[in-house]
């Protein structure tokens, strides 16, 4: 760790530092809403239960004695459907007059110790879109894309669910119950019975054609008489 330079876990009394820094780093990002509220009673209550709850990950670093730096981070699992313990990063902020001289670096290498000592598989970070300079920093350290996010406001869902469940239940032979289902497995099964049905004409209808074809060639003079018109 270079001279001057600290990471230790948050104590309460870093709590009003760590707003500021979060407040910082959400004026920065041009989608600042998605990291922290701007309430700062309201942050400050937050960041005291995450530092409180149990696998909850608070990390300050400081510059000669200053909080220039934070890590917010959960240790998740074993869970009801995994016995696998991963470590979810939210956040990583460095003040802009700290940042190139290794806190960053310094805040993930502590944060990663924290995920060995608890047995983490993984660890796992979320930049914020648009964090270019994040998204660097990350993918040198060797994280890695891991899926496909998607988002979508809660009304905006809303109105999609609405406008799909009234088109299915409008359209017909389509309704909400076993009845519905019924119905479209007879309608499938007549289709197939009627394309079988036209296959077994189409069939006997060349094959009528081929014996008319064979009787005709009986019948016809050989080629070497000759017809007189």
């Amino acid at each position: 760790m270079r001279p001057g330079i600290q990471v230790r876990t948050a104590e309460p009394a870093d709590l009003d530092a760590v707003v500021d820094l979060c407040l910082a780093a959400r004026a920065e990002s041009a989608v600042g809403a998605q990291l922290c509220t701007d309430d700062r009673a309201r942050l400050r209550d937050q960041l005291g239960a995450l530092l409180a709850v149990s696998g909850g990950v608070v990390l300050v670093g400081t510059v000669d004695g200053e909080v220039a730096g934070m890590l917010l981070a959960r240790l998740v699992g074993p869970s009801l459907f995994s016995d696998v313990t991963n470590l979810n990063l939210e956040a990583v902020y460095v003040a802009p007059d700290a940042r190139r001289r290794g806190l960053g670096h310094q805040l993930l290498s502590v944060a990663a110790h924290e995920a060995d000592a608890a047995g983490a598989n993984d660890v796992y970070a979320t930049p914020l879109p648009g964090s270019r300079g994040m998204q660097r920093f990350l993918a040198r350290l060797g994280f890695a894309p891991a899926a496909a996010h998607r988002v979508v406001t809660t009304s905006a869902l809303q109105r999609r669910l609405a406008h799909e469940q009234g088109a299915a239940a409008s359209a017909p032979g389509r309704g909400r119950g076993p009845r519905g289902l019924e119905d479209l497995i007879a309608r499938r099964r007549q289709a197939r019975e009627s394309r079988a049905v036209s296959a077994a004409s189409d069939q006997a209808v060349a094959s009528i054609t081929m014996q008319v074809n064979r009787a005709v060639q009986t019948r016809r003079p050989s080629s070497s008489s000759t017809t007189t018109w």
